[in-house]
């Protein structure tokens, strides 16, 4: 089923949240702890990021070091798969552009489809740490770009206009979008327009960058429909859990901490109090925006999970 037609036939707020596929050794088994906890809430979905190779690194015998690419967290197609046969949830795997060519992009979608996995999440992805282009290697600059990848592949058009056939049911995908503007965006205007072409381009629904500030969320969908953009615009949501998300949020994501919840987390006198601070402030921000008409919460567990617990014990 599509996540569209969830969301808008849904008689409820959908409750849904993001996970990270385990770093490389790891077990799958810190995912389904996650899943575990939070599935007595009926969430709707269940998003996987994808991460993109890295630069480390490794020692060598004689004291140099030698500079190798890894994949810190692999697996998201098959964390995909492995979230719909074990619990019946809905995957919706993030499909990046960055850090991956055309080539490997196609062939996850292949997977995806071979596996009747058909909800997507197309993202640009971080720039930061992305390897210099293979020579010769074809890859999508942009979110749009690789939006028009997936709708050429459910027309059954391939990289080199190869034929792909099988396509019963064509992916649905969500974009995100920034209640307070993409960083690399030159003003909110511009960032706009980009969502009405994704919109007219297939996006069925966004999901937002994580924020603190509901009135930013308010105004940015009320921006949006004035605009014509009539899709959902699910808000996302992030619980604090450290004394160092003070800075490090701002820094990383270029969203504001209103004065309210900074002055609280400041006081904190250790990461258990700010912990409680996040949950507090989590609980009041899904509270009014659901009041306020958002179509449901999702939410981002990286670190928080026990907190989204206390959080939806809540408010779903």
């Amino acid at each position: 089923m599509r996540i569209i037609d969830i969301i808008n036939e849904s008689k409820n707020p959908v409750f849904s949240f993001e996970i990270l596929p385990p770093l490389k050794g790891n077990s799958v088994y810190k995912v389904y702890d996650i899943i575990d906890k939070l599935k007595v809430f009926d969430p709707k979905f269940v998003n996987i990021t994808s991460h993109h190779s890295e630069y480390i690194y490794k020692p060598l015998p004689d004291g140099t070091h030698r500079r190798v690419s890894v994949v810190k967290r692999p697996g998201t197609v098959a964390i995909a798969a492995a979230i719909q046969n074990r619990y019946g949830l809905i995957p919706v795997p993030h499909i990046l552009c960055k850090g991956f060519s055309k080539e490997e992009t196609e062939y996850a979608l292949l997977d995806l489809n071979f596996l009747g996995i058909n909800n997507l999440l197309v993202l640009r992805g971080d720039v930061k740490g992305v390897e210099t282009p293979i020579p010769g290697a074809r890859y999508n600059e942009y979110a749009g770009d690789l939006q028009e990848q997936v709708n050429l592949f459910n027309k059954g058009i391939g990289l080199d206009d190869m034929k792909i056939e099988g396509i019963s049911t064509p992916f649905s995908y969500g974009m995100a979008c920034y209640p307070e503007k993409h960083e690399e965006a030159p003003n909110m205007d511009s960032d706009i327009h980009y969502m009405k072409k994704k919109v007219e381009n297939g996006a069925d629904y966004f999901i937002t960058q994580m924020f603190f500030d509901n009135e930013k969320y308010f105004s940015f969908v009320e921006r949006c429909r004035r605009e014509g953009i009539t899709v959902p615009i699910l808000p996302g949501l992030k619980p604090v859990t450290r004394k160092t998300h003070l800075n490090m949020l701002p820094k990383t994501f270029r969203i504001d901490i209103p004065e309210e919840l900074a002055s609280r987390i400041r006081e904190c006198k250790s990461d258990t109090e700010v912990k409680q601070a996040g949950i507090e402030w989590g609980i009041r921000q899904a509270k009014e925006l659901l009041d306020g008409g958002a179509p449901g919460i999702h939410f981002y567990t990286m670190s928080a999970s026990d907190s989204v617990l206390e959080i939806a014990k809540k408010v779903f």
